[in-house]
């Protein structure tokens, strides 16, 4: 989801609701004194003067009956009304207004005020780790009571502000990890859809609450389906064959919705097989996998879209009636302004595209979900009495101190160099060593334990410094002074170097750093979009105007270069350069114009870290990402390594003093092979919130042995990635499922204080499939936590086979010498595959290695169980057989067959599908294709590969449509027996079905 205000950002305060923009327009005056009287008298919620007599307001009746009496009460305008995110009050009926969408991805993050414009507003409360940390953990256990805590603290602000804070919950996130570039990869949970079912699955149980009838809050999983890139994320397609969508991508959402632990789904940007995602049929599929009711949205400008950017519909109205039949049942669009959507609807429904019953099918849904949250229960429910005093509540910092501990992974431990001795000495280094960072879809930290401040109660730290230089520049005779306090804007002004004229310089990587401002702590950032001023907190908003380039110019120079991200945007231009002018203020021109800046380092941070690395017995560099630079929403990351300042940081540190730990705190894979090599120990962390300082303490002295374990594959530096828009993991390897390449840290892999023991593996039939045993042995010295995971292998099989798969996985704690048996359920019909000869899930018969271990690349035992199944018979395409059920392909791509439902397969010069072993028989005498192109072109039918045989060519005319439909066909000759069928395209065309005649 993101921001609905056009420059979302700003300073970040510790105020316990903060606008997260700085254009927030404030309401004054009779305005504001009548709003907050509004909120006194909590009409936020129920007018005064609703009925108590009517049924709908009767909690012992029936839900269904409550909702129908509730429709039918509402007029058609009020029903329409309710489409749009902000559903205004029925003062007639007692209602108030209901808002959707309260962003909770890893505790409350923010919502938007319903009574200003649709600006965001930020929660101050438990900020607990980022999704990937609590993925990392691999205890849903653990989630639920996160989930808990969230849906308890949403709770919390709903009671304070019902109208800001609503109770339906945008969260969990889903999306598959699948490339670690995505610059949305803290927001997930990991690349393997067991996994992310599993966590989802116990965060979202967490926020409903456990009575049956009633919903703590309402999570929603975002967003559907297959969005896993932010590169023109509204327009690319996601090309999902049938295996990967089935197999892959539709578990990661049905998991969490059959288990009743999510009421709805957020749609996605992106097309869906060349499909919309925000008018892809949710009645087809999500609807299907449960027995409750589910209340969908779409994302925020997702209808605006379908007109727009997309430009898939030629009128808001047909949009607004494919949204509602695909089973959107709320348009996230216009802020708080439901006129634009009120009116689309009405047009739909004046040209007959939607009728009263869509609308009354789309108001059920949302008041299922609006009566089980308790709104029309005379108590608001059972949930009802919960306060905003549940907010930052000691059990919630505790809980989320056990939760950053049990996130972090320990890579690497050589020597036994952790955990480290309270009576050594220690230096903490590192630009990450004394703060903490948020991301987009965090709430504000209530306090921060820092790594330093966490260090400091354990040990005597000699040291901490951050290793960041200090600078100044200075332009013919003058140098670039900052302002004091608050900041002001920074112009050529004082001839000597103080503390105004100097800044700290920190290094994210490809170039881009930040510049604190000595004068008063504060980053420079670009104001009111043209001169520099020192007044940020941290690097923050949706433009991120803190980034900069100092770029080296063969005179010794430097130009002092803005970065931000919508430097990107065609329409910025090339003035990205600083210049000052004559009396020192400050503008932005081109690279030509700008000024040459010297640059004096004031002081080194390398120097300055090894002098403290040496003071001390051991040196902890605390190193990583910055959330709002590193990737992040709408901008994928290019380059995995760590920032080059960084790594050098770390190995200027570890020449000084060998006993260094690296703690690395960011949120995705990266690239640190050379301190793998290296340096001695290496701990993980995500961005884990107020409590990261402790949890790291707790493990870096061994209070708490480390058991996190990595929810996605890291590869080495150099490995060759897809294209980030190619979703096809079968025929990329790509993922720890397909593939062969070695890691630099594979799926799976963490290590522990002590060791882990595996005997005595078992595998017997049980009910329909088998159980697995295996004893686990603590064999060290210390008390730990030990991950023990599952996975198979299919020996033989018609189709490509992942390499393994998580099969099951359980946390269990070990006292040293205890031995524990772990046992897992497999079902045979979790071994199935997706059949794509005849459309369905099939098991076949096969040997299957099962493997158990610590990691996906670290099996301790297997055994071989043989699955009773079926042999999938040979093609028979001389039945109607879909174009996009191939077997193989070359640059194929999924497309819609029309608006409304259908795939098919797009294809260009040289490029091919085959369906692997057709029965031809006797011989097949012609071939049939439905084909649609824009221009003529021809499909050659080959034997064999795509150079084979030539048995037929296929004349293709020109449709004038690509959704316009025809039949082309053509004679074979010597096709007979069984034999993989190719069709290879000359020219572009779209194939949606096939079939050969006898």
């Amino acid at each position: 989801m993101p921001p609905r205000t056009p420059y979302p950002g700003g300073a970040r305060t510790p105020s316990p609701v903060l606008a997260r923009t700085p254009y927030r327009r404030r309401l004054r005056g009779p305005a504001a004194a009548a709003a907050a009287l509004a909120l006194a008298l909590g009409l936020g919620a129920a007018p005064a003067h609703a009925d108590p007599e009517h049924p709908f307001r009767d909690p012992s009746l029936p839900l269904q009956q409550r909702v129908d009496d509730l429709l039918g009460r509402l007029t058609l305008a009020e029903k329409v009304s309710w489409l749009h995110q902000y559903q205004p009050a029925v003062e007639r009926l007692g209602i108030g207004l209901f808002k959707t969408g309260t962003e909770a991805l890893h505790g409350v993050a923010w919502s938007t005020d319903a009574d200003d414009g649709g600006n965001v507003v930020t929660a101050r409360g438990t900020v607990f780790p980022q999704a990937v940390g609590l993925a990392s953990t691999w205890n849903p256990g653990l989630v639920k009571k996160v989930g808990e805590a969230v849906g308890t603290e949403a709770r919390g602000y709903h009671a304070e502000n019902p109208r800001v804070w609503g109770l339906q919950l945008w969260a969990p996130v889903v999306n598959l990890l699948r490339d670690p570039r995505w610059g949305r990869n803290e927001e997930g949970y990991s690349e393997d859809p067991l996994l992310t079912g599993a966590i989802s699955t116990a965060y979202g149980q967490g926020i409903q609450g456990d009575d049956p009838g009633h919903l703590r809050a309402a999570p929603v999983l975002k967003h559907f389906a297959a969005n896993n890139n932010e590169v023109r994320r509204d327009t690319t397609n996601s090309s999902l064959r049938p295996r990967v969508m089935h197999e892959y991508e539709l578990p990661a959402f049905r998991t969490a919705l059959a288990s009743d632990a999510a009421t709805g789904v957020m749609t996605a940007y992106n097309l869906v097989n060349g499909r919309p995602a925000t008018v892809t049929d949710l009645n087809a599929s999500v609807r299907k996998w449960t027995d409750r009711t589910l209340f969908n949205v779409s994302d925020a400008g997702g209808p605006n879209n379908l007109t727009g950017s997309q430009k898939y519909f030629a009128t808001q109205a047909e949009a607004a009636a494919a949204l509602v039949k695909a089973g959107v049942d709320s348009f996230t669009v216009d802020n708080t302004d439901g006129r634009p959507t009120v009116a689309s609807v009405d047009a739909a429904l004046a040209q007959g595209l939607l009728t009263e019953a869509d609308i009354d099918r789309a108001v059920r849904n949302i008041l299922s979900v609006r009566f089980r949250l308790g709104e029309f229960d005379p108590d608001g429910g059972p949930y009802g009495k919960i306060t905003k005093e549940a907010v930052d509540s000691p059990e919630h910092r505790k809980l989320n101190r056990r939760a950053a501990t049990e996130a972090a992974v320990l890579l690497k431990n050589s020597g036994g160099t952790l955990p480290l001795d309270p009576a050594e000495t220690v230096a903490v280094i590192g630009p990450l060593a004394d703060t903490l960072y948020t991301d987009w879809y965090s709430g504000a930290l209530p306090y921060e334990v820092t790594p330093l401040d966490g260090i400091k109660e354990r040990a005597t730290v000699t040291a901490g410094v951050e290793g960041a230089d200090r600078i100044a520049l200075k332009a013919g005779g003058r140098y670039l002074t900052a302002g004091t306090g608050a900041g002001a804007d920074l112009k050529l002004s004082s001839t000597t170097p103080g503390a105004t004229e100097q800044f700290d310089v920190f290094d994210w990587g490809q170039g881009v750093v930040t510049l604190r401002s000595v004068a008063n702590g504060k980053y420079v950032s670009r104001a009111n979009w043209s001169t520099l001023v020192n007044d940020r907190d941290q690097p923050t908003g949706w433009f991120v105007q803190e980034q900069f380039k100092l770029e080296a110019q063969d005179d010794g120079t430097v130009l002092l270069r803005y970065a931000g991200y919508e430097t990107a945007e065609p329409w910025f231009g090339p003035n990205v350069y600083v210049r000052a002018a004559e009396d020192g203020t400050l503008s932005l021109t081109t690279a030509g114009a700008a000024t040459r800046f010297t640059k004096e380092v004031v002081r080194s941070g390398i120097d300055e870290a090894v002098a403290a690395a040496r003071s001390a017995g051991t040196a902890v560099v605390v190193v990583g990402s910055m959330p709002f630079i590193n990737g992040r929403e709408a901008h994928d990351r290019t380059d995995l390594n760590l920032a080059e300042g960084q790594r050098k940081l770390v190995e200027a540190v570890h020449a000084a003093n060998p006993n260094t730990v690296v703690i690395l705190e960011n949120s995705y894979p990266a690239t640190v092979d050379r301190l793998q090599e290296s340096v001695p120990a290496i701990l993980w962390t995500t961005h884990a919130g107020a409590e990261t300082g402790h949890a790291l303490a707790d493990i870096l002295y061994g209070d708490a042995n480390p058991a996190g374990r990595l929810a996605q594959t890291w590869p080495r530096a150099g490995a060759k990635l897809p294209d980030i828009l190619d979703y096809d993991i079968i025929k990329t390897r790509s993922t720890y499922l397909y593939s062969k390449d070695r890691p630099l840290y594979a799926f799976g892999h963490g290590l522990s204080y002590t060791t882990f023991g595996y005997q005595g593996l078992k595998a017997r039939r049980s009910g329909g499939g088998f159980e697995v045993s295996v004893k686990v042995t603590n064999t060290g010295p210390r008390a730990g936590d030990e991950v023990v995971q599952l996975y198979t292998h299919q020996r033989s099989s018609r189709v490509e086979q992942p390499v393994r798969q998580l099969r099951g996985f359980e946390r269990v704690h070990l006292a040293p010498g205890e031995t524990k048996t772990v046992t897992f359920t497999l079902k045979t019909a979790d071994l199935a595959l997706w059949d794509v000869t005849r459309g369905r899930f099939a098991v076949e018969e096969s040997a299957h290695d099962v493997l158990v271990g610590s990691a996906s690349d670290r099996i301790r035992q297997r055994t071989v169980i043989q699955v009773d199944g079926e042999r999938i018979p040979a093609r028979d395409l001389s039945r109607v057989t879909r174009a996009a059920d191939f077997d193989d392909h070359s640059g194929a791509e999924l497309v819609d067959e029309t608006k409304a439902s259908g795939d098919a397969v797009a294809l260009s010069a040289g490029e091919w599908i085959s369906f692997a072993d057709a029965d031809l028989g006797r011989g097949a005498s012609g071939v049939r294709l439905g084909v649609a192109a824009t221009e003529a072109a021809s499909v050659e039918v080959r034997a064999g590969s795509p150079t084979g045989r030539l048995l037929g060519t296929v004349r293709v005319p020109a449709t004038g449509d690509v959704y316009r439909w025809a039949e082309a066909s053509a004679p074979l000759v010597r096709a007979s027996g069984r034999q993989d069928v190719h069709l290879v395209v000359r020219g572009d065309v779209r194939i949606k079905d096939l079939v050969l005649s006898r």
